[in-house]
């Protein structure tokens, strides 16, 4: 029995050094952010030059990669121990924290002008989300989450929803043309009629990271996804969770069942108290139909 009080104390003080780290982490997470958003803000609404990747609903611009170089300066200044996974300069570094990085979420919007677009920065230890913040410039919120809680400038958010879906507002970017190709545009838009008359608001403002956030922040009682990448997702995952929502990963078919949420292309976020069967029917239907196509001989 002895030995059990000294085992205990360790253990205490174990969470408490991986909370300080969180921390430590979060804050870095934070300065990094909001380093870039004067230089964004003065860009938002100004004329800008446009460049395409993929195709034409793909767009990048010159403030996606400056605003990228400038997070990456601030994370290996205060965390030298450190890799970094942005969305426009791939893998750069070696270290033990690897870090997804989003200059901005929402590239369309903000070339455009449309008010919806924020910095994803989330840092990962041994497989695992341990800090992350979702910034939003225009409006100067900042979502920030440690290991324990979650904060909207500062301040702890507890989620919350509605728990009729046909009261709830839900979040999607679903469908789109990729949506078209891969589950046929009749398909696509019978789901997509579907949660139109299910929901009683249904959105589609183009940025999957601060979607969540605002699931988490109780703005919003749900939201889905169904074509994005770490760097989209990492961070609002942590914020959502620790909000007190439920976010639900979906592989597509894209990676192995039982990978880290953050890694699957696909989710359902709810917020706390949620649980929506049209949202869940229509979701399961889009991820088992893709599984399903990369499974067929």
């Amino acid at each position: 029995m002895d030995n059990a009080y000294p085992q205990a104390s360790q253990s205490r003080s174990d969470d408490a050094g991986r909370l300080g780290r969180s921390r430590h982490l979060m804050k870095i997470a934070e300065g990094a952010a909001r380093a870039v958003g004067p230089s964004l803000i003065a860009a938002f609404r100004a004329e800008m030059a446009v460049d395409y990747k993929r195709d034409l609903h793909d767009i990048v611009t010159i403030h996606d990669r400056n605003a990228e170089a400038l997070i990456r300066d601030v994370i290996f200044a205060n965390e030298p121990n450190s890799t970094m996974l942005g969305e426009e300069g791939g893998q750069i570094g070696k270290g033990d924290i690897q870090w997804y990085v989003d200059p901005i979420d929402g590239t369309a919007n903000f070339a455009r002008g449309l008010a919806f677009w924020c910095v994803s920065i989330a840092a990962v230890e041994a497989g695992a989300v341990v800090a992350g913040v979702v910034y939003d410039p225009v409006a100067d919120m900042l979502f920030a989450s440690d290991l324990e809680r979650s904060y909207l400038n500062g301040h702890v958010i507890v989620s919350k929803s509605v728990s009729d879906e046909n009261r709830a507002t839900l979040i999607t970017g679903y469908p789109v043309s990729r949506d078209f190709r891969l589950d046929g545009q009749d398909v696509a838009l019978r789901r997509f009629g579907d949660l139109v008359e299910t929901f009683s608001t249904l959105r589609r403002p183009g940025s999957a990271a601060l979607s969540i956030a605002h699931v988490a922040a109780g703005f919003a009682d749900a939201a889905a996804g169904f074509g994005v990448n770490a760097w989209d997702v990492a961070a609002a995952t942590l914020i959502l969770k620790n909000a007190g929502g439920r976010y639900v990963p979906l592989t597509l078919g894209k990676v192995p069942a039982g990978s880290p949420d953050y890694l699957c292309p696909g989710y359902v976020a709810y917020g706390a108290g949620a649980d929506y069967p049209t949202l869940n029917r229509v979701a399961m239907a889009i991820s088992d139909g893709r599984v399903a196509k990369v499974l067929a001989p």
